[in-house]
């Protein structure tokens, strides 16, 4: 290395900011170094000491974690610093120092090259500090013992047990694992359901509507759109109620006009209950399809249809040539994430059945018949304080949605045609 690689390095790397922060650093150290041992052990049990005094394996947890996170935003700073001084060494070597990069300031990279990192850093410090430090904590959760009633601080310490609960859930434990597998499989299904039937619904709705010359149909319209515009937790607490196998409107009417003998178990039966959560969800979310389906028909060209009915076409067959290719290309990329959104749909399930009824293994699991994932971590952390398998839950669902995430986003014109 030059002496203008020497000299640059010193002037830009060693600036008085860095040198501040060398000096923080420095200084700060041995705290650094107690952070992450603390992270390493998560504490040792002091059943002597009172429980306010006992070491909290949750904070020392998150407080490894941030500690990281902080050495990681100085390495990359300290590193963004050295790479701008060798490339400006290398310009001075090239052209001499009597050039315009000789004598730029420090000042003037902040200005000019270095702004758009500069903008940026308030907003990429807070998502490190509010999203990805949660986020690797509630994933670092499920490697570790965090459940009652013996391990929940400050109580008890919490311990590193690797991937002992995923071996519990995916094998280990037949209630477990089988439960694992039948919330999956019906997270799935749910989703797949959820999103079909709101999509053909809205559809349907959105055609007729489209096609009928009825001097009502404004007001049909405007009628199928109140299940969307009252809050859907409203709307499924009211259904709760309506669909009781006790004391419901439901079943009280059909008894009284004589239609049933006895009471029907529309949310205590696994499969009938199953079945109307779906109808429910497609009560109240066929509305928002109708409307997205009605935008995208309206933007259709009347030429398009006109030509086609010159043709001899007919209703169905504009509707299955014309306007529902159109409709489906404009619209996928919505109903792939209708799909990823209704796999953590957890007021669908939570405010209508609460996830029951209870099965063979809700006992041991905490898992109903009607809950998915999302549902299921729910009780996991608030009624059995079984953290360490809600993490694993937790984990499984993000490896799910994260392909449709990414995939939707390379769909964007912003991804494929912006600068990244």
């Amino acid at each position: 290395m030059g002496l203008a690689h020497l000299t640059v390095l010193r002037q830009r790397s060693k600036g008085l900011l860095f040198a501040m922060i060398e000096v923080l650093f420095l200084l700060t150290l041995p705290v650094t170094i107690g952070k992450l041992v603390d992270l390493v052990t998560l504490g040792s049990p002091a059943p002597g000491v009172p429980v306010k005094l006992r070491p909290n394996s949750l904070f020392m947890l998150i407080d490894g974690i941030t500690v990281i996170a902080v050495l990681t935003i100085f390495v990359a700073l300290y590193w963004v610093s050295v790479s701008s001084a060798r490339s400006t060494a290398c310009e001075i070597e090239a052209n001499g120092f009597d050039t315009l990069g000789a004598r730029r300031s420090p000042v003037d990279d902040l200005t000019n090259r270095a702004f758009p990192i500069v903008g940026l850093a308030p907003t990429f410090i807070l998502i490190v500090f509010f999203v990805v430090v949660p986020l690797v904590f509630s994933a670092l959760v499920a490697f570790t013992n965090y459940s009652s009633p013996s391990n929940i601080p400050p109580a008890s310490t919490i311990d590193w047990v690797g991937l002992a609960n995923f071996r519990t859930m995916f094998g280990g434990s037949a209630a477990w694992s089988g439960a694992l597998l039948r919330v999956f499989v019906w997270t799935i299904v749910w989703a797949l359901l959820a999103t079909a039937t709101c999509y053909a619904g809205g559809m349907v709705m959105a055609v007729v509507l489209q096609n009928s010359h009825l001097r009502v149909t404004p007001l049909f319209r405007a009628i199928f759109i109140l299940p969307y515009a009252i809050p859907g937790v409203v709307s499924l607490l009211v259904w709760r109620n309506l669909l009781n196998g006790a004391f419901g409107t439901v079943n009280r009417t059909l008894e009284a006009l004589h239609l049933i003998s006895a009471p029907i178990p529309w949310l205590s039966d696994p499969w009938l209950a199953k079945f109307v959560v779906v109808l429910i969800n497609l009560w109240c979310g066929f509305p928002y399809f109708m409307l997205l389906v009605t935008g995208t028909m309206t933007s259709i060209s009347a030429d398009v249809i006109e030509a086609a009915k010159i043709d001899g076409a007919n209703s169905w067959q504009i509707f299955r040539r014309i306007q529902a290719p159109i409709i489906l290309y404009q619209t996928m990329p919505l109903i792939i994430m209708s799909f990823a959104a209704n796999i953590n749909n957890f007021g669908a399930i939570f405010f209508l059945t609460g996830g029951d009824p209870t099965v063979s293994d809700s006992v041991t699991t905490g898992a109903g018949g009607t809950d998915i994932m999302v549902s299921w971590i729910y009780k996991l952390t608030v009624n059995l304080q079984q953290y360490q398998n809600a993490s694993v839950l937790a984990i499984m669902i993000f490896l799910v949605i994260a392909p449709f995430a990414i995939y939707n986003f390379k769909q964007t014109k912003s991804y494929r045609e912006g600068e990244l």
